[in-house]
């Protein structure tokens, strides 16, 4: 949600942040309604006041013998008490039109945040690992997988396209990923272990900025709860409506959990494999930080995130998305690219952005400085830590060798009982 004070001072400015977005102005309608919304406001606080001044004279008058005075008065209130829920309902109108239009708009970007409309324009920042050299021809992790126990056939027999039944050395595979995941961002990196609903309200949906702009691209249920597209949505939302301490620290949550996502706007990408899934799991970073804090806490997320490739081992690259690329509510984004060598190119596993006060704004989350009686608003940032499915697919292809089996990379030892390679059936 966007600072109406802020709007109300500096509407070029704001419109300008727009369209560094690819949005267009909003300025002028936002203060129109912010304008409607004073008046109406105003016109009932008018009101009441008089009421309340007349009732008090009806007293008066009353208390003189002055009945000709007291019924003009009394008509007076009543026909007061008759308007004010004209008042009341353009209050209510211009206020909820003014929340829906504020509500659509995406963040404004960092000034250092580069220009660009897509994908393209993104900018390479550093890249970590040297890809392997293979004497034998890689192959892609849905050519590998199935022998190994990706089996694609009885996910989409039992739920469809875009799903997957793991089996054997592989569901250990996975599940000492995100075991190994959780123990670093935990053990190493200082966040405190969660384990949220992956079941939530349209509230935290809303104050995460998924609703209402993205319903389509996320699972509701019958009885109106929403399946979280990552826990990202649980994690945030759990300081929703609060007024936190001083924050001296950032507060720092993380949670490996399910997540769910419709895909809608990705018709006809990855429909093959293991990379583009409506259910998977992700180890989910998330800060709540004092504004001055919120800079170097995404370079700190972002290198914890940095941290799991490096231990497995996995090269990758690092880049600064561009305007036209990030997410709605990022005010600023790192994506993590893991090399694959099946498809011979670097795909994203790993996002980490800074959302500002964006989110808090939504969610009405505060803290309260240190010797201070007013309060401010949060800064919120995500990442993952990582996307467990697609690091499956990365220690796939990076690990496979020449007869179809897959190595263990030397950190997930201690979570694989024993076994050091996936062997084909």
């Amino acid at each position: 949600m966007h600072d109406i004070a802020f709007i109300r001072s500096h509407p070029a400015e704001f419109d300008v942040g727009l369209a560094r977005r690819g949005a267009e102005p909003a300025a002028d309608r936002i203060l129109a309604l912010d304008a409607r919304r004073r008046e109406a406001q105003t016109a009932l606080q008018t009101a009441q006041n008089r009421r309340n001044e007349a009732s008090k004279l009806i007293g008066q008058a009353m208390g003189k013998g002055d009945r000709e005075t007291a019924e003009a008065l009394k008509a007076e209130v009543a026909q007061i008490k008759q308007d004010m829920p004209q008042h009341e309902e353009a209050d209510r109108a211009a206020g909820a039109e003014l929340e829906d239009l504020l509500a659509r708009l995406p963040n404004i970007p960092a000034d250092d945040v580069p220009d660009g409309e897509n994908e393209d324009d993104n900018v390479e920042v550093s890249r970590w690992g040297t890809p392997r050299d293979f004497d034998f021809g890689p192959k892609e992790h849905a050519d590998l997988g199935p022998a190994l126990g990706m089996d694609f056939e009885t996910g989409a027999a039992l739920s469809g396209a875009r799903f997957t039944f793991l089996r054997g050395g592989m569901a250990r595979l996975h599940r000492a990923l995100g075991q190994f995941m959780l123990d670093q961002q935990t053990g190493e990196n200082g966040y405190t272990e969660c384990n949220p609903p992956v079941l939530v309200n349209d509230g935290a949906m809303y104050g995460t900025d998924k609703l209402p702009k993205f319903a389509e691209d996320s699972f509701r249920t019958t009885d109106g709860r929403w399946l979280i597209p990552t826990s990202e949505v649980s994690l945030t939302a759990s300081v929703a409506g609060q007024i936190l301490g001083d924050l001296a620290e950032p507060l720092r949550l993380t949670a490996h959990t399910l997540c769910f996502r419709s895909e809608a706007g990705a018709a006809g990408r990855d429909t093959r494999g293991f990379i583009r899934q409506h259910q998977f799991e992700k180890v989910e970073l998330v800060s709540i930080c004092a504004p001055e804090d919120s800079d170097p806490e995404h370079q700190r997320m972002v290198g914890c995130a940095e941290g799991i490739l490096k231990a497995l081992e996995l090269p990758y690259r690092k880049l600064l998305l561009c305007t036209g690329d990030m997410g709605f509510g990022a005010r600023k984004t790192y994506d993590l690219e893991v090399w694959l060598p099946g498809q011979g190119a670097y795909r994203e596993i790993s996002s980490c952005s800074n959302t500002g006060d964006f989110q808090a704004r939504r969610m009405n989350t505060r803290y309260r400085p240190e010797g201070e009686k007013k309060t401010r608003f949060v800064h919120t940032l995500n990442g993952s830590g990582l996307a467990v499915g697609r690091t499956l697919v990365a220690v796939i292809e990076n690990y496979q060798m020449a007869d179809g089996s897959v190595a263990i990379p030397p950190a997930l030892s201690p979570y694989m009982g024993g076994i050091d390679k996936l062997e084909p059936a």
